[in-house]
């Protein structure tokens, strides 16, 4: 059974950098094939994939998130992280870890249950 855990903090400050953990049971993040996706969805409006590392350790990243996006792994302890810096209000949202077989497949494949993330002084 696969299953994903998000971590982190809850409550992250304006222009601060959101830090958040994806912990992978039941998988590995370096299969060959596999892309390990940040996803997250605001208030009242739909999911918005964020950026990608791939089994080999290549990022990929959305072009409207790429200048304050970083997603890195620890193969080691199978977990890969997400980091957003400069956080604004509007970055307040659900946000999801997930694995899947092909770049462009992030709504398919496992996801982990999402934790609630708000921007708030």
């Amino acid at each position: 059974q696969v299953t994903l855990q998000e971590s982190g903090p809850h409550l992250v400050k304006p222009s601060q950098t959101l830090s958040l953990t994806c912990t992978v049971s039941g998988a590995s993040i370096t299969t060959s094939g596999y892309y390990s996706s940040w996803i997250r969805q605001p208030p009242g409006k739909g999911q918005e994939w964020m950026g990608a590392i791939a089994y080999d350790g290549s990022t990929y990243y959305s072009p409207s998130l790429k200048s304050h996006t970083s997603i890195s792994r620890d193969t080691s302890k199978n977990q890969f992280s997400l980091q957003l810096s400069s956080v604004t209000p509007e970055d307040t949202a659900v946000y999801f870890c997930a694995i899947h077989s092909d770049l462009t497949g992030w709504t398919r494949g496992y996801w982990g249950q999402g934790t609630q993330v708000t921007v708030s002084s």
